[in-house]
């Protein structure tokens, strides 16, 4: 059985524009893969049609069948998570391995304040 992790250096999931993101990729799969991709991107949930931004990823080369790989990405300034009535911007980190589609995915929270911002409770303020 495949199993595919993500573990963060300080082991927080919230972050502030600009701030550096540290960790391991790490990973046992059931047979050799021909490659191995971590990626820091953005997307949409909620009512509308959905979006996705990824705005940087690493391939790592000739991974093997079972090891772990540091990363370290800089997070960029926008956009900033949020979460609306109608839709959200959520913030992820995911590890996909080739073949078999196998991935993990963990979400983050990347704003100023470092919480995600919560637009239905500034509306009836």
């Amino acid at each position: 059985m495949s199993e595919l992790k993500i573990l963060l250096r300080d082991e927080r999931l919230n972050y502030r524009p600009g701030e550096t993101i540290e960790g391991v990729a790490g990973w046992r799969l059931d047979q050799p893969p021909k490659g191995v991709e971590l990626r820091l991107f953005w997307f949409t949930r909620g009512k509308g049609t959905e979006d996705v931004g990824v705005v940087t990823s690493t391939n790592f080369p000739s991974p093997q069948i079972e090891e772990g790989r540091k990363f370290t990405f800089t997070l960029p300034q926008d956009p900033w998570s949020f979460s609306g009535q109608l839709i959200s911007v959520i913030w992820a980190l995911e590890l996909v391995a080739q073949p078999g589609n196998h991935s993990t995915r963990l979400e983050i929270v990347v704003s100023p304040t470092g919480r995600e911002i919560q637009l239905h409770a500034h509306a009836s303020a």
